[in-house]
């Protein structure tokens, strides 16, 4: 069976045991592991911002414990932060950029299949009243999706929209400013799930047949529509 390992946000460590769930039989699971205490921290199991999925992509290879076939990322909202007083995200947009190519690429230095899962939206006005010690906005997200969306294009590696998938479940979806309730996390899970044995099966769907639906989406992704 393929090995995957997920390095992504706060989200994927709710969502993480039923993707397991979902996956057992079909591929071994893995993450990037550590405590979490705060899941507003890019610390521990939680990927944090573009620069430290970076880090610890490039730490992890180079001590050569990093066992996977497929690597499963996601970062963004750690990067669009704006803490108090803040006038710009936590990581620029041409930064963001920058640091997903180079993500990319060692991915592919090392033989790992590359699958990028789309930023989950917010709700401006449930975020910025529930979670007074930074502010997000959800233009942001839809800003640093597209960059994201550019650059797994231009690479041609995978996409999940999980993005698109969780849209139609706003606003009731959320438990505090930006995680989602058990019953949303499991239909993340299953979605997520089904969207890896899609791409990552020899048949999946062919390249221009995508790339032909819209040329800004990576030509093998897996969307909603």
């Amino acid at each position: 069976m393929q090995r995957i390992f997920v390095i992504a946000d706060s989200s994927s460590i709710h969502y993480g045991p039923h993707l397991e769930s979902c996956l057992r039989g079909k591929f071994t699971y893995n993450r990037k592991g550590g405590a979490t205490a705060n899941l507003d921290d890019g610390l521990g199991a939680n990927g944090g911002d573009s620069q430290r999925v970076l880090a610890y992509l490039r730490e992890r290879i180079e001590a050569r414990d990093l066992a996977a076939d497929v690597l499963v990322v996601n970062c963004g909202l750690h990067d669009i932060k704006m803490n108090p007083g803040a006038t710009e995200c936590q990581v620029g947009l041409a930064e963001y950029q920058a640091n997903l190519r180079a993500v990319v690429a060692e991915a592919g230095r090392h033989g790992l299949e590359f699958v990028w899962v789309r930023t989950t939206p917010i709700v401006d006005a449930i975020h910025n009243t529930r979670q007074p010690g930074f502010r997000r906005f959800n233009a942001d997200v839809d800003r640093y999706n597209a960059v994201a969306d550019a650059v797994m294009a231009e690479a041609e590696v995978c996409s999940i929209d999980l993005h698109g998938f969780t849209t139609p479940f706003l606003p009731d979806a959320f438990v505090d400013h930006a995680h989602f309730r058990e019953d949303v996390q499991r239909l993340q899970a299953a979605f997520i799930a089904g969207a890896l044995e899609v791409l990552l099966s020899p048949a999946a769907i062919p390249q221009k047949e995508i790339a032909a639906k819209n040329s800004l989406r990576p030509t093998r992704s897996f969307t909603t529509t």
